[in-house]
């Protein structure tokens, strides 16, 4: 067993297991070390890389290891609905067996699906940048976001040096108004010209 994996907690260990994990990938035993030590962390890795994993799988060892299980601790920021679905499915194989909720939020989620939300908050929230904007403003979904402390942005490369990226950054600083500052985790397939490193705020460590 490697180093980085011995390193998650082995309630988590057991359920990738499960789910069929038996090997990290290069960039994730380069990245599980990092975002376990609480450092800003830009992840930067081909498509299929297992970029995801890298991210999420140390921060649910840290919200099983220190007992933060609040509703909700974990914000993931994709730019496309499709990747939103496609991560749901491969959350839930893990967490289903951990104990740990995830729900995506974004403006095609029926009303039905959206009351639950509200009532009963996930763990683990899905989002889009424009989705998360929206719940900055909703005076019911802001209270929960009031015990955020890990914020995983997807495609990094696809938002930022654009409007929607600029609108995401401001938000983000919105959000850290609300529940006092959070560890901020970001993923690129790439990094443009256009795509500074202070974007994020002082990180720390920056992977390839």
């Amino acid at each position: 067993m490697s180093k980085s994996l011995m390193m998650l907690h082995g309630k988590l260990r057991k359920a990738m297991k499960s789910a069929g994990y038996e090997e990290l990938t290069e960039i994730q035993e380069k990245a599980i070390p990092k975002v376990l030590s609480g450092r800003h962390t830009l992840i930067v890795a081909p498509t299929g890389s297992g970029k995801t994993e890298a991210a999420l799988l140390p921060v649910i060892s840290k919200m099983l290891s220190t007992g933060y299980l609040e509703r909700i601790a974990v914000v993931y920021i994709t730019p496309l609905r499709a990747l939103n679905r496609d991560l749901m499915k491969r959350l839930s194989v893990i967490c289903t067996n951990i104990g740990i909720d995830v729900a995506v939020r974004h403006g095609d989620t029926p009303r039905s699906r959206r009351r639950i939300i509200a009532e009963r908050p996930p763990h683990i929230l899905i989002t889009t940048p424009e989705t998360l904007a929206y719940l900055l403003v909703n005076s019911r979904m802001r209270s929960h976001l009031k015990k955020v402390r890990w914020v995983i942005i997807d495609e990094f490369h696809e938002v930022m040096g654009s409007k929607r990226g600029s609108q995401l950054l401001v938000n983000l600083e919105r959000l850290k108004e609300v529940c006092g500052g959070y560890q901020r985790i970001a993923l690129s397939a790439s990094i443009g010209d256009a795509v500074s490193y202070t974007h994020l705020r002082a990180h720390e460590t920056s992977l390839h």
